[in-house]
């Protein structure tokens, strides 16, 4: 995954007046969660970070490692959720995950199908039905998007999760979710019926001669 950098300091004053107050000065209100727990909850590293540095992780299709520098202090993390505003989709809360070399996690890559499908070709629609597949792996070694070969898929067929495989990533989406599918068109299928019938007619020639 690429790596980008975000930066934030920390929040003493917690609660919706003191978030309010934050967001009033372009800043958002944060949480990093990580390994430590009390009482058998999560603990959470309370922080705010600039708009304008979250913009870069947030409005994209891109997944990230991130280096979130908090009073100069370093921690690698992930996005763990996001919250908007339901009615103005402002970000009003993020979540972030602290991730280490040693153990794996869980997280969404984006889908990125490679290759002309056979069944396009015949006229039919590709389908994406997930955007993203859900792998378990060291953030090392997850990729930015998983490559997915289409060329051979044909009209009425698909490709499901339990079809495909990655070298050192363990594939956390239900085996039986189809990931893509070729859709038969009106013209796809005007065009077999007319080929159906122009093959008839053929053999009704060559019978008759």
């Amino acid at each position: 995954m690429k790596e980008i950098n975000v930066s934030g300091q920390k929040r003493e004053d917690l609660g919706k007046k003191a978030s309010k107050v934050l967001r009033k000065e372009g800043l958002v209100p944060c949480n990093l969660y990580g390994e430590a727990k009390q009482d058998g909850k999560p603990v959470a590293l309370a922080f705010a970070s600039p708009m304008s540095e979250l913009r870069k992780i947030v409005y994209t299709p891109h997944i990230y490692v991130i280096r979130l520098i908090i009073d100069g202090e370093e921690h690698t993390a992930i996005l763990k959720e996001l919250q908007f505003h339901p009615v103005t989709d402002a970000l009003l809360h993020v979540d972030f995950f602290e991730v280490n070399d040693q153990k794996p996690i869980t997280i969404g890559i984006p889908v990125k199908l490679v290759g002309l499908a056979q069944g396009v070709r015949d006229g039919g629609r590709m389908n994406l039905s997930i955007r993203k597949i859900n792998v378990t792996a060291p953030y090392q070694q997850i990729p930015e998007h998983l490559d997915i070969d289409v060329t051979k898929l044909t009209i009425g067929k698909s490709i499901k999760v339990g079809e495909l495989s990655y070298e050192g990533l363990e594939l956390a989406t239900g085996k039986d979710v189809v990931v893509c599918s070729i859709k038969m068109t009106r013209q796809a299928a005007t065009t077999t019926v007319t080929e159906a019938v122009d093959s008839e007619e053929e053999k009704e020639e060559a019978s008759a001669e």
